[in-house]
């Protein structure tokens, strides 16, 4: 496959991931404001905070309010990282690998493009917001369907889901803490005056609270919260999953190539770490410190990538 094809597959998932992600995300911080109705605004600013867009936001509004904060996340022209921009990216990297993927891929990402469009194309009511997130979701969910559905498992799958799990896997960490100030420094202190409410909270962001149930009967516990979102295999967002399903798909493409990539090694060895890790041992170093290393690791990761397979030229 040509590299420039290959980029396009990558980031063409990518940006769908991250436009869900961003909805995921202005919904926990939607969700956790309504719990603290007196630091509201905190609650946004530390959305826009957590994914890099304090510059921007702040050029063009003076205060954090619920309103900017969304529209400026979801639909802001200005903003490269809006949901709008994404889906536009998404749509355009579709149409470069339009050879290499199926008609019914084409199509869903075509009607993504456009019911989102449509729900974005005038400023948002944020008595509209939960349907419109949800929204955001399930169009993003129905072009993963397609091509789980009609791809064959080749390089073209390969490089689709290494871009999916490499952005999921941003999200979950970005989502984890975009909260941390709620989390306490040292194990021996949890449980003394977290709020379940907002671990709760962040669960149903994931789409983890049943999963999380269902391993976990009976009260929630945050510690056993994190240990689910960080380490467990099972869960398809939690940070082990995504770099457990990152790594096996570079190892399907050094056997389609048979090439060994430096890529491919950077991700064996962050699996292999995470294997050796408890949360404890995480909390009691700082998960804050944790989750930014992990993010540096997984950018690293996903620069590598780019260069292994030249999807520059």
């Amino acid at each position: 496959m040509l590299g420039k094809t290959a980029g396009g597959i990558f980031w063409l998932f990518r940006h769908l991931e991250r436009s869900e992600n961003m909805a995921r995300l202005i919904e926990a911080g939607m969700r956790i404001a309504l719990t603290r109705s007196g630091q509201s605004a905190n609650e946004w600013q530390s959305v826009i905070y957590t994914v890099g867009a304090k510059p921007g936001y702040e050029a063009k509004h003076n205060d954090y309010s619920a309103q900017g904060v969304v529209n400026y996340l979801l639909r802001d022209r200005d903003n490269p990282a809006s949901v709008r921009a994404m889906l536009e990216s998404a749509r355009n990297n579709g149409r470069l690998a339009r050879t290499a993927i199926t008609r019914e891929v084409w199509e869903a990402i075509n009607d993504c493009h456009l019911v989102v469009g449509e729900a974005l194309a005038k400023p948002i009511k944020m008595a509209e917001l939960p349907k419109l997130l949800g929204t955001i979701r399930q169009s993003s969910a129905l072009v993963r369907g397609a091509l789980h559905g009609t791809m064959l498992r080749n390089d073209v799958f390969n490089f689709a889901r290494i871009g999916t799990f490499l952005e999921r896997a941003d999200n979950t960490a970005r989502i984890m803490d975009v909260k941390y100030y709620v989390l306490l420094p040292s194990v021996a202190y949890v449980g003394s005056s977290l709020d379940n409410v907002q671990w709760d909270t962040i669960l149903r962001s994931l789409s983890a609270q049943r999963a999380y149930r269902w391993l976990n009967p009976g009260e929630t516990v945050p510690l056993d919260i994190a240990r689910f979102l960080v380490l467990d295999q099972r869960f398809p967002r939690s940070l082990a999953f995504c770099v457990k399903k990152t790594m096996e798909n570079l190892s399907y493409l050094r056997d389609d190539y048979d090439m060994e990539v430096p890529s491919l090694s950077l991700a064996e060895t962050l699996y292999k770490e995470m294997q050796g890790l408890t949360i404890e041992g995480i909390f009691d170093n700082g998960l804050h410190e944790f989750v930014l290393s992990y993010l540096d690791t997984m950018r690293r990761l996903a620069a590598q990538i780019e260069i292994d397979y030249r999807f520059r030229g």
